[in-house]
């Protein structure tokens, strides 16, 4: 909740698309698996985001690709968002569609948790009304609403930090494609033109070598090898990344850094927005 006045999506309309297989790696090396089993590696994920001006609130729906690259799949669950929400209140839904709501939440981190104050997730309109005719048991009920938000609760997260790292000041790198050419041959030939289309490359961190300690003249007992996890610190428009690192040996590698500055210009709500883009997210090899 420290970040919550920096975040805010950079458009009215965005599609956000990036690489399945990586995505899906690293959620199950951080101990989260895959819920649709490995069919759900293969392919491209992506979220179709429709905010307000201010990119403060908005609604969020997932898809990915099936095994085969024409399929694609929708989450029957859609998320909606207003970063303004204060403590005790409920993010207002987008519409007039009624019915359940979910709040998840981390119970660890009640208080400092953006997901459960400023999200709510709710069955896109059709879905709610097929399971409304369905008249499942409770049991059932909650199985099929705990799978169905484990299509998009997991993608959230990693779109709030892409987001926020987007507002920086130095951003991400990033690379509009040239479609000029290419929509002039779509527009004679009939055919709809492409949106406007950004890579954007996050640099990842070097991995660091697991050893175990060699120092045996020591008299003083080193600590073990233990992993030590990254957190974010809030100082004024400066936002400090303590990167995730290993503690406990010397021939572990040397840590360079543990800590990454983005500055922030001012406040971000209220800034101008595209009226519609498309951006596709990819990981480089580059270290930070």
């Amino acid at each position: 909740m420290a970040c919550a006045d920096l975040l805010h999506v950079p458009a009215e309309t965005l599609w956000v698309e990036w690489c399945n297989e990586p995505w899906q790696n690293a959620l199950q090396r951080y101990g989260f698996p895959s819920v649709n089993g490995e069919c759900r590696r293969v392919g491209r994920r992506g979220a179709l985001i429709h905010a307000s001006r201010d990119g403060r609130r908005g609604l969020v729906r997932t898809l990915w690709s099936g095994e085969s690259e024409p399929d694609v799949l929708a989450s029957s669950i859609e998320a909606f968002f207003d970063f303004d929400t204060v403590e005790g209140e409920e993010p207002e839904p987008p519409g007039r569609q009624e019915g359940q709501t979910i709040r998840v939440c981390d119970d660890a981190r009640s208080a400092d948790d953006v997901l459960a104050r400023c999200f709510r997730f709710r069955y896109e309109r059709t879905w709610s009304d097929y399971y409304a005719r369905a008249e499942l048991s409770s049991a059932q009920s909650e199985a099929i609403w705990r799978h169905a938000l484990g299509t998009i609760a997991m993608d959230v997260p990693m779109l709030l930090t892409f987001f926020l790292l987007l507002a920086t000041r130095g951003g991400l790198p990033q690379r509009p494609q040239k479609l000029e050419r290419l929509n002039r041959s779509r527009r004679k030939a009939g055919k709809a033109t492409l949106l406007d289309h950004i890579e954007v490359r996050a640099p990842l961190l070097p991995e660091y070598q697991q050893t175990s300690r060699s120092d045996r003249h020591s008299a003083r007992r080193g600590p073990r090898l233990h992993h030590v996890r990254g957190h974010l610190v809030r100082r004024g428009s400066q936002l400090f990344w303590r990167v995730p690192h290993l503690r406990g040996s010397a021939r572990s590698g040397v840590v360079r850094t543990r800590t990454v500055i983005w500055t922030f210009d001012g406040a971000t709500g209220g800034r101008s927005a595209l009226p519609q883009t498309s951006t596709s997210a990819s990981g480089a090899s580059t270290p930070q």
